[in-house]
């Protein structure tokens, strides 16, 4: 069997704030701190620490590219399914004569007042539409 190397000794002063974390695992783990202290810096030094962190970025990342390609695909079905109604819509109304256009106008101002303040509610307040919709679809249907 081989000789034990007799391990070197070094001071390192830590914040109060840090020897309480570096105690508290300790005694949680029910280690001595000074193995505890050993084991994070040969973790810190190690090369391969390098890599674990460039895979947890990495990870972040994509987490964070499929959020943002989900994100696209909503705006994309959202601004198509406006578009559509507004298609539907003007293709389906027909104009109203002179006279009855210019009450028409004075009353959409109002209308369109009162849409944006509706609007500021519903944001403000939530939960929103598309959360309503998703509970209604996940929501059993009821038998007649």
């Amino acid at each position: 069997m081989a000789p034990r190397k007799k391990k070197a000794q070094i001071t390192v002063y830590l914040e109060p704030d840090t020897m309480a974390l570096l105690a508290d695992y300790a005694a949680r783990r029910d280690q001595p701190q000074s193995l505890v202290a050993e084991a994070a810096i040969a973790s810190f030094l190690s090369p391969d620490a390098a890599e674990r962190r460039e895979a947890a970025i990495a990870k972040r990342l994509d987490l964070l590219d499929r959020r943002m390609t989900r994100m696209e695909r909503d705006v994309g079905i959202s601004v198509e399914t406006l578009a559509v109604f507004i298609r539907f819509w003007l293709t389906t109304t027909p104009a109203l004569p002179e006279p009855a256009a210019q009450a028409a106008r004075a009353k959409a101002g109002e209308r369109y007042e009162a849409f944006v303040a509706a609007l500021g509610r519903r944001l403000a307040k939530g939960p929103k539409l598309i959360q309503e919709v998703t509970e209604d679809k996940a929501a059993p249907t009821p038998r007649l």
